[in-house]
């Protein structure tokens, strides 16, 4: 009998999740349609790219880097300094999505994440619309 592969694993482990997180990166800083995403960011998404990427990594069931260096992620918490409302989660959701299809995540694959995306992203909404 097989172990049960981790969603780390079946997304295609490391090489994946950062492949998806810098083309979600990437497109923040190349579309204009995520423009209020990117305003609520440094100049820099260098710090960014990493700290998702090894949230992520852990959160799929791979390596826990981001735990071993900041303790737990505390989202919310860790992300009430920044103004996100309705237009700010829809942003984030869509440049993931469109990220996720432009490395080849599997349709099936990517509809499970967005479930699981959109309801952590609607819970860090802090303003009103």
């Amino acid at each position: 009998m097989t172990e049960p592969q981790t969603l780390y694993e079946v997304i295609g482990g490391e090489t994946r999740v950062r492949e998806m997180v810098d083309r979600f990166y990437d497109l923040m800083e190349l579309e204009p349609e995520f423009a209020l995403l990117r305003a609520t960011h440094p100049p820099s998404l260098d710090n960014a790219r990493d700290r998702l990427f090894w949230f992520l990594s852990g959160w799929m069931g791979g390596p826990d880097a981001y735990i071993e260096r900041f303790g737990h992620p505390r989202l919310r918490a860790r992300h009430m300094p920044f103004a996100i409302g309705t237009q700010e989660r829809d942003q984030w959701l869509r440049a993931m999505a469109w990220a996720m299809e432009d490395v080849g995540i599997p349709e099936d694959l990517r509809l499970r994440l967005m479930e699981s995306f959109y309801q952590t992203a609607d819970w860090m909404r802090n303003k009103p619309d």
